[in-house]
């Protein structure tokens, strides 16, 4: 029997990435089709005080990674935040979903009672794996699929929820 918590977290993850994949596509289509400057989209924030359409699929891939790592018992890899372009944020989806495919479901036997730290200094926080993923990685790495989303639908690329579900 698979793990019940590789079952909640890498398929899980590999769907909204396979949907990032998609609306990453259609979104440099519309920028080439309308003959906008893609770094509009791109650097695009929702509000000021919001990170940029780029930072918000940094974080999405940095949190897929992440939770299947500190999950499966690994370490996390590292990605440069260097990404500009379409092409290069399709890379990190990619590199995330090519490590995702290397942790083996046995792997996240006994997650749920894993120890998992995370961050540093006066940052750092200590998890349990079940606790870590439902209610820390899990929300985080929606809310900056989400937010990506919203910012390429707010900027007219014809999105809705299907291609936010994407297929399972």
């Amino acid at each position: 029997m698979t793990s019940p918590m590789y079952t909640a977290s890498v398929p899980v993850l590999r769907q909204l990435l396979n949907s990032l994949l998609a609306i990453l596509d259609k979104a440099e289509a519309h920028v080439n089709d309308k003959k906008i400057d893609a770094n509009a989209l791109l650097q695009f924030r929702l509000f000021p005080d919001m990170l940029p359409f780029t930072r918000q699929i940094q974080i999405a891939a940095d949190f897929a990674k992440g939770a299947g790592a500190r999950l499966a018992g690994q370490d996390v890899p590292s990605y440069e935040d260097n990404e500009k372009t379409f092409a290069e944020l399709k890379a990190r989806i990619s590199k995330t979903l090519a490590f995702l495919d290397t942790l083996p479901a046995s792997a996240f036997d006994g997650a749920e009672t894993r120890a998992i730290t995370t961050g540093s200094g006066e940052k750092t926080k200590h998890w349990v794996g079940q606790t870590y993923l439902h209610h820390y990685a899990l929300p985080h790495f929606f809310f900056h699929v989400t937010t990506a989303y919203n910012i390429l639908r707010h900027n007219g690329i014809e999105i809705g929820k299907k291609d936010y579900i994407g297929t399972f």
